[in-house]
């Protein structure tokens, strides 16, 4: 409290009135409570600012974690978001803050109310399992966010950094809510956006050419899970459904699990671990995020084989679709057409219309029941002709109520016999007008078998030289062709980081340097000539080997990506072997 008379009768010195009004309102704030104190009434510290450098009072103490994040970030947000006349001002108060200590007055004026049995009002009652589950996201994700505002901050972000910070303070009234019980709407719980770098491996020189690449694909494989397991959940949250949303939350903590084990035995260099597959059944919503309550989207694709009216070519085939929507009602109806595509009695259109709809409206259920959608396909006159109809489809919709997407090839009828012609529309909703579309499907999950992690002071064994590849004996040499493929895939990486304007991190710098320098080195070797030509050609026979196994396991594991990569690098092996047996 005294911290905040002396900052205001600072504000007051330097004709601040602002200034000197806020900190006279938390003087008085302090005051109260000090009162209510005295008067044997509760007292709620987390209504009392604490100043900026002192502790938290005693019972709101956060976690070490969540303190250091919190502490560092609002200090930065505070600065950053000064005007530049009030930076003075603030650092001068910050300094003295810094400097300066509890006196024997505000100690023994906050002394009683620690002391208090009373000092939280709030009791909080006992939590069935949903609301648990509810409280432990909301946790988890304002940690989350927390993280992501420290990591914008890192890289200097500060506008990301404080969007973050702010969605993670918006996040403590639903936590305050759900402890004392009260509804939640988690359809508003921000996303977190996916940071590359946990997914990346650090290059480890030792490493042999066979444990990097399981590596590597074991890594593949868990980024692919935790990128299944956020969407999951990221949809079951805007379906405001907790217990799936947790479901798939607590997989993707799982999958970061074996990622950091990962890469801590990636990073010390130790064997590739103890790994199965299982078989999860996965139940999902079907939803299209993107798109909101009031969207139907109409996607007008192609038509084929449209029929060619007696007296018109090929050539002048120049349609166009036109559709009618009969809502909110037939003389509103939501009407519009296609762009002209010339010359073809099949055109390809790949038009997208959005159209709107009202869920609550009765109007709505007559217009998907019973109406439908109507398209006309319409040849375009010339100068003096008139246009003309080929042909019309109608598109049925009550299959909305049960699914969030519709694709049709629709007959194209005139008057009321087929004209051999087609049509193919799509209409899509974000979720079904009735109930939810659940669609199940069986996934192949990568599980990591548990294991301990030598300390790291022990002394790491020394591999034998063959250990480095898949060669028995002689120097180290590398595929020339498939160094090459992975220096454009590291340059890939670091032009993705640049164009979107973020620091690239130093371990992508360094594999990219690494392989350079693998590369040039080898062909170093290589033009000198002699004994080393020979044993490249046998290594590459090896590689040749290697690659193919490597191939044949991936598919049998069903990790269909990485038995593709690995038969595109064994085809890059046998060019180089030809290359260098002509």
């Amino acid at each position: 409290m005294e911290r905040y008379r002396s900052a205001a009768e600072q504000a007051k010195g330097r004709g601040d009135d602002r200034k000197a009004r806020m900190h006279e309102r938390i003087v008085k704030q302090y005051q109260d409570a000090i009162r209510s104190h005295k008067a044997g009434k509760p007292v709620n510290l987390a209504e009392l600012p604490v100043p900026p450098g002192f502790p938290p009072l005693h019972g709101l103490e956060a976690s070490p974690q969540e303190q250091s994040i919190v502490g560092v970030l609002e200090n930065a947000m505070k600065l950053a978001n000064q005007p530049d006349g009030e930076g003075s001002d603030s650092e001068d108060e910050e300094g003295e803050t810094d400097t300066r200590k509890l006196t024997p007055q505000s100690g023994h004026a906050l002394q009683p109310q620690v002391a208090a049995p009373k000092v939280s009002p709030s009791k909080s009652p006992k939590q069935s399992g949903k609301a648990q589950q509810q409280l432990q996201f909301l946790e988890g994700r304002r940690k989350q966010l927390m993280s992501a505002a420290l990591r914008s901050k890192q890289h200097r972000d500060m506008e990301g950094a404080k969007m973050f910070l702010r969605q993670a303070k918006g996040l403590d009234p639903m936590i305050e809510a759900t402890k004392n019980g009260l509804p939640v709407d988690i359809t508003k719980v921000p996303s977190v956006p996916v940071n590359e770098d946990d997914f990346t491996l650090q290059r480890k020189g030792g490493s042999s050419v066979q444990n990097a690449e399981m590596y590597l694909k074991m890594m593949e494989k868990l980024k692919q899970q935790h990128e299944m397991c956020m969407s999951y959940s990221q949809q079951f949250t805007h379906l405001g459904n907790i217990t799936e949303t947790a479901k798939y939350e607590k997989l993707a903590e799982e999958c970061m699990k074996y990622i950091d084990l990962i890469k801590q035995a990636h990073t010390r260099g130790l064997p590739v671990p103890r790994y199965h597959y299982e078989e999860r059944t996965v139940s999902v919503v079907k939803i299209f995020p993107e798109l909101s309550n009031s969207d139907l989207v109409l996607y007008v694709t192609r038509a084929v084989n449209l029929p060619i009216p007696a007296g018109t070519s090929h050539q002048d085939m120049d349609t166009f679709v036109r559709f009618e929507f009969g809502y909110p009602s037939l003389e509103e109806a939501q009407k519009d057409k296609t762009n002209i595509v010339k010359g073809t009695n099949s055109p390809v259109y790949k038009e997208k219309f959005t159209l709107q709809i009202n869920r609550n409206h009765r109007g709505l259920k007559r217009a998907i029941q019973a109406k439908g959608m109507k398209f006309e396909v319409i040849l375009k006159g010339g100068l003096f002709k008139s246009d003309r109809l080929l042909g019309t489809s109608h598109l049925k919709l009550d299959a909305l109520e049960s699914n969030c997407e519709i694709r049709e090839i629709l007959e194209v009828m005139e008057g009321r016999k087929p004209s051999g012609g087609k049509l193919e529309v799509a209409v899509k909703i974000r979720d079904p007008l009735t109930s939810q579309q659940l669609n199940t499907t069986t996934e192949k999950w990568l599980v990591i078998e548990p294991f301990t992690l030598p300390p790291v002071s022990a002394p790491k064994p020394k591999q034998p030289i063959p250990a480095k590849s898949p060669v028995s004996s002689g120097p180290t040499l590398y595929c020339l062709s498939v160094l090459a493929y992975e220096e454009e895939k590291l340059e890939k990486k670091v032009h993705v980081y640049r164009q979107q304007q973020r620091a690239v991190p130093d371990d992508l710098f360094a594999q990219l340097s690494d392989v350079k320098k693998r590369r040039e080195r080898q062909m170093q070797q290589l033009r000198q000539g002699g004994p080393i030509r020979s044993e490249y050609v046998r290594q590459l026979h090896r590689y040749l080997q290697f690659y193919e196994d490597s191939a044949r396991r991936l598919g049998q594991e069903g990790n269909r990506e990485g038995a593709k990569e690995a038969l595109y690098k064994r085809n890059l092996v046998n060019s180089e072997l030809q290359k260098m047996n002509q």
